[in-house]
């Protein structure tokens, strides 16, 4: 839709509409106003800088917000002496929250040096009241706060921010929709993540993300199928489906019956996509439908992201999954029935409130079992507010430490004997970019997602192509590219 929209012919004297998108692509041209006035003062265009911390949900969103700040006038950059700063944030632990007061204490560096500079805080960190006050209380050279639900008021809220002398904040405690029609500026040509649902019901008692991003809302399928079409046709090669659990797609939709294989089934069918990913699933909710579907859609990569968090079935009950260590390792039997070849990948969580060694064996008996691909490992990060923060017993650092290496150690020892089930093979590799410290190398994806590392030059991204497996390095391989002709290309 705003392809079609010529933001120089809005009437910007008239007062705004109400409806969405209209009303932000009618400030996306205020702000063009702005930032022509910018351009006379300073004799530049203005730069706009976006910091993005957490998941593959949150560089969606600041694709979202890139492209509406290229639609108001500003250019990109990376660099944080920007003439508009903003940290779209994390809170999935702790330390993400710690990292954004850090840079906070370097931008007010910045904007003394350049007073003329503004400040935005948006994401999941910013749904938390506690923050929102502590950035009044402390940070008050900070100029623009919002959350996770209202991201596609950027322009209207930065036009509130140049207009107004005090911290502009607004945050909503929730929504029961999305505004998606509105401009997007991707960071790969070649590949983007699509958004199918927002929100989680699953309230697992260490994590804050249902408080922040509210419950669980589904998009209507011919909303994702057309835009998943208009990036086929712009020559999008790979969509990855975004969700908190999209296991649960379609659950909330009261207009059509669809369920997450069905939609599966239906990208499949789109002309021009060449690889489907999607992120992230609960085993709780993960069918044999979806199974199948996997199975049978060939675009489907064969990776699944199958978060354990604990393989003690008495730590799954206090961390509210619903399931059991048992129906775990039987899913995951099944996947494997269905799919050998299938890349298997995990989230484990280590020290959580009252877990026990015997405990934390189970966990170590399950990764041995299923023998995953790879895993994020992580310490347990107590978040004010989530029922697990007040639970007792919580395990002491040197504990947690000493369990957190061991179940490192296992994990690597076990991916790099995966990975080498596929060396001396030819695989098809998405080539995503030049590699960062070899020169004359490019860097791209196996289906299962795991890295490859092989010569060649930039031509080749965006493209996929066949390359031979050389030598596996634990969580990457080194290749070679072969040729159509059956020959190594050296």
């Amino acid at each position: 839709m705003y392809n079609e929209i010529d933001l120089d012919k809005i009437d910007i004297s008239a007062e705004p509409p109400m409806e969405e998108p209209a009303r932000q692509y009618y400030f996306m041209a205020k702000c063009r106003e702005w930032v022509r006035e910018f351009e006379q003062r300073n004799k530049r265009h203005p730069l706009a800088c976006i910091q993005t911390f957490g998941c593959q949900m949150n560089a969606r969103d600041s694709e979202k917000l890139r492209g509406i700040l290229q639609q108001m006038g500003m250019e990109s950059t990376e660099s944080e002496t920007a003439d508009f700063v903003l940290y779209n944030t994390c809170t999935v632990r702790d330390n993400a929250n710690q990292k954004v007061y850090g840079h906070l204490g370097y931008l007010q560096t910045l904007k003394k040096k350049n007073p003329e500079m503004k400040i935005a805080l948006c994401g999941c960190m910013m749904q938390e009241p506690k923050v929102v006050e502590r950035i009044q209380k402390t940070y008050g050279f900070v100029d623009l706060v919002f959350g996770t639900h209202n991201i596609f008021k950027l322009a209207e809220l930065f036009f509130q921010c140049v207009a107004s002398s005090n911290m502009v904040v607004d945050v909503w405690d929730s929504a029961d929709k999305s505004v998606e029609q509105l401009p997007t500026e991707r960071k790969y040509f070649f590949k983007s993540g699509v958004n199918i649902m927002y929100g989680c019901d699953n309230f697992c008692s260490y994590c804050i993300v249902p408080y922040v991003r509210g419950r669980e809302r589904s998009r209507p399928s011919k909303e994702i199928l057309a835009e998943i079409e208009k990036l086929a046709e712009d020559g999008v090669k790979e969509v990855m489906l975004l969700g908190q659990n999209v296991n649960s797609y379609g659950k909330n939709l009261s207009q059509e019956t669809i369920h997450f294989g069905e939609l599966l089934r239906q990208v499949n069918e789109i002309k021009g996509i060449r690889r489907i990913r999607f992120m992230t699933s609960h085993p709780k909710d993960l069918s044999d439908d979806l199974i199948a579907a996997m199975r049978d859609c060939e675009k489907v990569c064969r990776h699944l992201h199958l978060p354990l968090q604990s393989g003690s079935s008495r730590i799954l009950k206090l961390m509210n999954r619903r399931y059991t260590k048992e129906q775990y390792l039987m899913l995951a039997e099944r996947i494997r029935q269905a799919m050998p070849d299938i890349s298997l990948t995990t989230d484990i969580i280590v020290g959580f409130p009252g877990e026990t060694e015997e405990d934390f064996l189970e966990t170590l008996d399950v990764v041995r079992k299923v023998r995953y691909d790879s895993a994020f490992t992580f310490i347990y990060s107590k978040r004010t507010g989530t029922p697990a923060a007040a639970m007792e017993n919580q395990v002491p650092s040197e504990l947690v430490k000493d369990r957190f290496d061991r179940l490192l150690k296992e994990v690597q020892q076990i991916s790099s004997q995966v990975c080498m089930r596929d060396v001396k093979t030819v695989q098809e590799v998405l080539v995503e970019s030049e590699n960062d410290h070899q020169k004359g190398y490019v860097s791209g994806r196996l289906g299962n997602n795991l890295l490859v590392h092989f010569p060649g030059d930039t031509s080749l991204i965006g493209q996929i192509v066949p390359v031979e497996l050389v030598e596996a390095k634990g969580f990457y391989y080194i290749g070679r590219q072969w040729s159509e002709r059956n020959e190594k290309i050296t």
